[in-house]
């Protein structure tokens, strides 16, 4: 006989034996809960179940016994602290999960360890064929593991609540007695009798009461429940049956879609399949088949023309005996019951997308549940609680034609299906008004709340909706928190912070698990929990309390409860799981999620009170997926406003409905606090007339008698504003101006405080709006306040403003009506096709502008202040230093301002770049008293005048020290795309301080020595506005016939071509190069036949309009392949990976991502060119007529295809190269035009003009008006109409020339390349002297403070006249050499120039520092005038700037120069501005 089982003598450090080392226990179990590993003595032998008994448990943890088997000798191992920790061959049971070597391989394998008590056995025994089973109270709980090897030890972890075990002598359960162990006792036998004698009897009464409640038409089905399953007799209109009733077919397929509805010929039975196949279908309509089952028996059934029509559970007749839900259908990729919608997405399929030979099963549990298969693949549970008695119903709607009963039994049974391909966001094919009634909730009809059942410092109040600490400043744990039932797919569980305490570190942690909120043994903290588990905690995310990603998401202990931060996660039909922060995706965390998970929130640390967010009122369009909504979408109108004002459009819209009787009462405010950087931006939708001027005016031209605080009046407008007071604690006045305290108002141009003016004449105007403007406001992360006229910044209004403020908007006067932009943007409705669930968009591209923050880590002497802005060294000399808070990006330019300066300290500031990670966790060891210190990682450092790498100097005498940095210094730090570091010392570039930088680098800053304080002046920028290049070289266009004959097929072939599966009206030609629609409006999408190259440009040619009907075109990528894909009516439809450009807007999935884009692709001609390039950085980039557009879009899905959609006037494309085919670009003799004919210029040599509609929005252009702005140019003196960006892109897209020949003679001049130009108001005698055609145009350099005092003037100065500065108006000797000295150098002279390159050169237009507002970068900006000269009063000379290469190559170095001594020979034309 073998020896009895005892444990090792080597064990965990907290554990004794005794009992001849048969019994282990925990020391100290109630102060510690782990480190009670023990092991078996000797290696398990097979078929041997080594057994221990609980004998002792406390109740101060979570968790309990863990037991398994390990490769690992006791003899030379070092004992983990608990059995997970074990490695290289270790499998263990934990809770109800299976892991190996510390990892999950079965999360639900038997019963919970963790839920058995005293007395009670657990097990494991390894079979001689290496599957591992584990035992509990004796019950084999199945194969847990295979291919175990041969020599294992037993491993027992007394966890948590298990604090003692005792081996139990299991010689007589051997496993080889166990398998030949068959015999069965006669009490065991007797209880199997009982049982089956009870279910039977059961079962007859069942049958018996049944067949009295459902009366003779299931009486009939009775006495056939043993007949095969086949399509009843009665059926739709135009079903006919064949092949003995098991093969159902829709007759004239072709001509009508519906009346297919076909039943089984009796109920179904519990577990009992029904299974068709897919015989035929025809491509000629949308929709297929739908599948279901159905209370209503056909005998008495009037079959309906589609089962979606079903309405009720039963018919009249039968309305008296059942009361279930009568009909449930799965019909696309969703489930209706009794016609509408209960589950938006089920399973991996969408049975709209099946093909013939697809199979389509469904059965009913003996719970109640009902599950489909497709192609044997269980979908999972449709409906929990389906009714009975059901038949099995099939509606042969749309596509589907013709399908067969299937028998499992059937020798003929297909074993191997084919495979459909799986869908992606999927919605109902043609019901989007099924979701109106609480589509999510119509399951089981419980919403989402939390269980009262909670940790042991928490509660739940607010009729379950809010979770709380109430003790919050005397305890930081203990505050877990369940949902009341279990999430279902897709479902979101979002909690918003409404309480937070300072006291402790941490704060809130959310994930799901499997435990019942019931069952659970609540723990301190829910990362304690052993199995079953997921959570996300900091930004790392946990699963069964071990790390499984460390840095995942958005860090959870930065949140904020005073800007109303949300959290959230969803479990997705596939099993994913995902995490929310402020409803932004943080991509997915885990995999393999099981069904049946609840919420799970704990209350930890800093979070002391969170409450469910309800998603009917986040989601503005109830088909929209929870995993598109951001955090700019969830602002609305706060439902509680004024007296006279109404909000609609689920919160959207705000209006004054009594407009014409009521001026007043009418404020609305914002759901929730403005973020820092946010834009709140609405549209003015109805004003009415009858407020105007003082409101004096009245009905019928009598003067009505007014209040006597209204006749004083003035403003007769909206008023928009900011205030620090909460909706819920504002009384709210006739008007917001009233309120006296923490309120920012704009009333008319006026700026009022607390409601006093505070300021006048602010350039936003909001009395001069008009239907259709957009006016916004902005609290930016400096405290500033910023108004927005139609997207554009009108300037700081005020400062100081705290965070947190709830944007107003008072319907006032003559305003009567406003929506929200930010996801109301108005999608066309063109052709009469209605999409209501695409109506989110983004925020307005200023949000993509992010100050630069310091991270919470920093040095013990530093503290952060102004939202992570400002840092101060509070002590000493040292321990002062501190980090970006994210990494630098390329090109990215990190930029502090110095605000304090002590001379008692010797040296001064640090700065530079590290490799070490750094977030707000980071613990305050790791942080040295220097910069220089840091060696644990690579960090560069600049110091004083040296260069120092990990702290070992590497290059000295870089740059003037910085030991001499004075208040308002600036200094930034620059990682550059090439791997380079760069310093800038206000604002100039000390050059390459280092090189191979590597990426995800963070700012270093040191505050040593003298250096106290720093604040950060830069920007985080998403996108930076484009910069002028350098002029293109016009190579010669000019090629032989011969040539292009030769290369025509090399071209063809390396141009993509469509492929044949694309929308039902498109027909191809030409090889597949040609696409022309050849019906109706849609039904139009075309697809590239392979996927897009990366740099390479997909395009094609316009070749035919319709202008029969409105919009146009479609432009964009699919990242799936869709050989077998049934496009949808549109490319907006198409809900799997997909970027569509329609109009001027950018859709991503079907959902809104972008708008107002540079140009619009309704307004394309006949023989333009549109086109998309995929660039590196995974950029979609638009191009019209070969010219860049800029991106339209980011994150490009990998591959992807080009997709073109010839939609409403677009009837026929034709896929052109990226090298031929282009328009061509003539070089003719073109004259400009007088005054306005001067903007588009007349064509002489047929060249295309591209239509001013498609032209782009240009950056640079606008870079420009916001530097002519910056000079307080007054508007008076421009012509705005007039003016014109001569930019790479503008220039080529207009296919402007660069030199243009005017006057009489005519004369020669530069268009200038590069500049913009700003026409000003041309004076009354240059039309009587005709100028613009007569005279010669020339560039006049010049200084920026010059600029105002020549527009005074109205003309050139000569040296005489007093003037600021210099200028190339007065000759400077200092420029000139003897031999380049002019004849006339001396005298008072204008000189000027034909080209640009010259008049606009440092020396005569240096160079002025510029700081463009809105993206806070630093440019070198510099201003000259084009004028017009008279002919003859002239002399030309040669350039004086000592130039030895050409300047211009159109003009000799010695014809340059222009100079005249007359007055009134000279016009001003444009002022001309240069920004690099």
């Amino acid at each position: 006989m073998a020896a009895m089982a005892v444990f090792h003598s080597r064990t965990g450090t907290l554990v004794t034996l005794s009992n001849g080392n048969r019994t282990a226990q925990r020391n100290h179990p109630t102060q510690e809960f782990n480190n009670g590993v023990v092991l078996s003595a000797d290696a398990l032998r097979d078929n041997q179940i080594f057994e221990v008994k609980i004998d002792k448990k406390v109740n101060s943890w979570s968790g309990s016994i863990e037991i398994g088997v390990t490769t690992c000798d006791p003899n030379n191992l070092s004992f983990p602290i608990s059995a997970t920790g074990f490695r290289e061959g270790t499998w263990v049971m934990s809770g109800s999960s299976i892991l190996k070597d510390g990892h999950s391989m079965i999360e639900e394998y038997g019963r919970d360890l963790d839920q058995l008590s005293e007395g009670d056995r657990v097990g494991v025994m390894r079979s001689s064929q290496g599957v591992l089973h584990f035992y509990v109270n004796g019950m084999d709980q199945g194969p847990a593991a295979t291919g175990i090897p041969s020599r294992v030890y037993a491993v027992v972890d007394m966890y948590g609540k298990c604090a003692q075990v005792s081996i139990v002598d299991s010689n007589s359960r051997d496993a080889a007695c166990a398998v030949n162990a068959a015999r069965i006792t006669n009490d065991i036998a007797n209880e199997l009798a009982n049982e089956f004698l009870a279910e039977l009897s059961n079962q007859i009464a069942n049958d018996l009461a049944a067949s009295r409640d459902f009366g003779a038409g299931v009486d009939d089905e009775r006495h056939h429940s043993n007949d095969r399953l086949t399509f009843h007799e009665r059926c739709g209109t135009l079903v006919k049956l064949s092949n003995s009733r098991r093969t159902a077919e829709r007759r004239r397929p072709m001509d009508e879609f519906n009346n297919g509805v076909v039943m089984t010929n009796r109920p179904l039975r519990d577990e009992e399949v029904f299974e068709i196949r897919l015989d035929r279908l025809v491509d000629k309509w949308s929709g297929s088949i739908e599948v279901g089952i159905t209370t209503h028996n056909p005998n008495n059934l009037e079959f309906p023309a589609t089962m979606t029509n079903m309405r009720s559970g039963s018919t009249a007749g039968e309305a008296r005996r059942n009361t279930a839900p009568g009909t449930i259908m799965m019909s696309g990729c969703g489930i209706l019951t009794n016609g509408k919608g209960t589950r938006r997405e089920y399973g991996q399929y969408n049975l709209d997308e099946l093909t013939e030979g697809d199979i389509i099963g469904l059965v009913r549990k003996n719970c109640g549940a009902l599950h489909y298969f497709i192609n044997g693949v269980d979908q999972g549970i449709a409906a929990p609680s389906t009714p009975r008695p059901a038949w099995g119903v099939v509606d042969l709607y749309g596509m589907a034609v013709k399908v067969t009963m299937l028998d499992r039994a059937d020798p003929a049974y297909p074993n191997n299906p084919p495979v459909p391909e799986r869908r992606a966001n999927s919605i109902f094919r043609q019901y989007p008004d099924m979701y109106d009634e609480e589509p999510l909730e119509e399951e089981d009809g419980e919403k989402l709340l939390f269980n009262p059942h909670c940790g042991a410092h928490a509660a739940v109040i607010n009729s379950h909706r809010t979770a709380h600490r109430p003790n919050a400043l005397d305890d930081f744990n203990n505050g877990v928190v369940l949902t009341n039932r279990c999430l279902r797919a897709n479902e979101v569980f979002e909690v918003r912070l409404e309480r937070m305490v300072d006291k402790w570190a941490g704060s809130i942690e959310i994930g799901v698990t499997l435990h019942s909120p019931e069952e659970l043994d609540y723990p301190s903290t829910m990362t304690n929990i052993r199995s079953g588990t997921w959570m996300m905690t900091g930004n790392g995310v946990m699963h069964n309390g071990t790390t499984i990603i460390d840095e995942y998401g958005q860090n959870l202990d930065r949140l904020k409860v005073d800007v109303g931060d949300r959290v959230g996660v969803v479990r997705k039909p596939d099993g994913t799981l995902h995490f929310f922060v402020n409803g932004v995706d943080q991509g997915p965390a885990a995999s393999s999620v099981p069904e049946m998970v609840y919420g799970v929130i704990d209350l930890y640390g800093q979070a002391a009170q969170a409450t469910i967010v309800d998603q009917s009122e986040v989601l503005s369009s109830p088909d929209l997926e929870s995993s598109v909504f951001t955090d700019v979408d969830d602002v609305r109108f706060h439902h509680l406003h004024g007296h006279n004002a109404t909000v609609l459009n689920n919160g959207k819209t705000a209006a004054r409905p009594n407009a014409t009787g009521e001026f007043n009462d009418a404020i609305v405010m914002s759901s929730r606090p403005l973020r820092d950087n946010e834009l709140f931006e609405v549209v003015i939708e109805r004003m009415v007339d009858r407020w105007s001027g003082s409101i004096e005016a009245g009905v019928n031209g009598c003067t009505p008698t007014w209040p006597d605080h209204v006749t004083s009046l003035k403003q007769h407008g909206v008023k928009l504003g900011v205030t620090l007071i909460k909706p819920e604690d504002l009384d709210f006045p006739n008007t917001m101006t009233d309120i006296e305290y923490d309120t920012w108002m704009l009333s008319g141009s006026a700026i009022m405080q607390d409601g006093s003016t505070i300021r006048n004449g602010y350039p936003l105007d909001l009395d001069a709006i008009v239907v259709g403007s957009r006016i916004g406001m902005m609290r930016c992360s400096d405290g500033s306040l910023h108004f927005f006229l139609n997207g554009e910044d009108q300037g700081v209004a005020c400062q100081d403003i705290a965070p947190g403020v709830y944007a107003v908007v008072d319907l006032y006067g003559q305003c009567a009506q406003v929506s929200i932009t930010s996801g109301s943007g108005v999608l066309p409705t063109d052709n009469h096709i209605v999409i209501a669930d695409i109506e989110q968009s983004l925020s307005s591209a200023l949000n993509s502008e992010i100050t630069h923050r310091f991270s919470n880590c920093c040095g013990k002497n530093i503290v952060i202040k102004n939202n992570g802005c400002t840092a101060n060294r509070v002590r000493n000399f040292n321990h002062g230093v501190v980090f970006s808070s994210e990494p630098l990006k390329y090109d990215e330019l990190f930029e502090m301002k110095v605000e304090e300066v002590s001379n008692q300290w010797s040296g001064s500031i640090h700065i530079g770049l590290t490799t070490m990670a750094i977030s707000d966790s980071t613990p305050l060891s790791q942080i040295p008293a220097s910069a220089e210190d840091i060696t644990s990682k690579v960090t560069w450092i600049v110091s004083g005048s040296e260069v120092k790498k990990s702290g070992k100097t590497i290059k000295e005498n870089y740059a003037p020290s910085l030991e001499r940095l004075e208040v308002g210094n600036r200094i930034g730090i620059r990682r550059c795309s090439d791997g380079t570091l760069h310093i800038y010392l206000n604002g100039e570039d000390l050059g390459i301080a280092a090189s191979n930088i590597p990426k995800n680098v963070f700012a270093v800053i040191d505050l040593y020595g003298s250096v106290e304080s720093v604040s950060i002046i830069s920007s985080a920028i998403a996108e930076t506005p484009s910069t002028p290049k350098s002029p293109p070289v016009i190579l010669d266009q000019v090629d032989s016939q011969a040539d292009r004959d030769q290369d025509h097929d090399t071209m063809a072939a390396s141009i993509t071509s469509f492929q044949g599966n694309h929308g039902k009206n498109i027909l191809l030609s030409n090889n597949n190069l040609t696409a022309r629609r050849v019906a109706s409006y849609n039904q139009g999408i075309v697809v590239s036949h392979k996927p897009l190259t990366r740099k390479k440009l997909f395009q094609v040619r316009i070749d035919k309009l319709n202008p029969r009907w409105s919009a146009s075109m479609m432009l964009g990528v699919l990242g799936f392949s869709c050989d077998r894909y049934n496009f949808p009516v549109s490319a907006i439809s198409i809900k799997k990976s997909s970027l569509v450009i329609h109009g001027d807007s950018v859709f991503s999935c079907g959902c809104k991502v972008r708008d107002l884009l540079s140009c619009n692709l309704d307004s394309v001609q006949v023989g333009q060119y549109v086109g998309l390039l995929v660039d590196d950085e995974n950029c979609l980039h638009l191009y019209i007529n070969g010219v860049d557009q800029g991106v339209a879009v980011k994150d490009v899905p990998t591959p992807c295809f080009g997709m073109v959609d010839l939609y409403g006037q677009c009837e026929q494309v034709t896929i052109v190269s990226e090298e031929g085919n282009m328009p061509p670009l003539n070089v003719g003799d073109d004259r400009e035009k007088a005054d306005i004919d001067d903007v588009v210029k007349e064509k002489q040599g047929g060249r295309m003009v591209c239509d001013l509609s498609v032209m782009r929005n240009c950056e640079y252009q606008n870079l420009c008006s916001r530097l002519r702005t910056s000079l307080g140019l007054p508007d008076g003196y421009f012509d705005m109409q007039y003016n014109m960006c001569y930019c790479e892109t503008c220039h080529k897209m207009r296919g402007d020339d660069f030199y243009v020949r005017r006057g009489d003679p005519p004369s020669d001049y530069a268009v200038p390349f590069g500049w913009c130009r700003f026409v000003l108001r041309a004076p009354c005698k240059a039309h009587s002297l005709n100028v613009f055609e007569k005279w010669h145009a020339a560039y006049h350099g010049t200084r920026v403070e010059v600029v105002r005092r020549i527009l005074d003037y109205g003309d050139l100065l000569l040296p005489g006249d007093p003037v600021g500065g210099k200028s190339i108006l007065i000759p400077q000797p200092q420029v000139f050499t003897e031999k380049a000295k002019p004849d006339s150098f001396g005298g008072q002279q204008i000189f000027f120039s034909p080209t640009i390159r010259y008049a606009g050169a440092s020396e005569f237009a240096p160079k002025h520092r510029f700081t463009d507002l809105k993206t806070k970068k630093l440019y070198q900006a510099r201003v000259a005038f084009q004028v017009w000269v008279k002919p003859g009063s002239y002399k030309v000379g040669p350039q004086t700037i000592e130039a030895s290469d050409p300047i211009d190559p159109k003009f000799n170095n010695s014809e340059l120069e222009w100079s005249t001594k007359e007055r009134g020979s000279t016009m001003l034309y444009a002022l001309l501005l240069r920004v690099e």
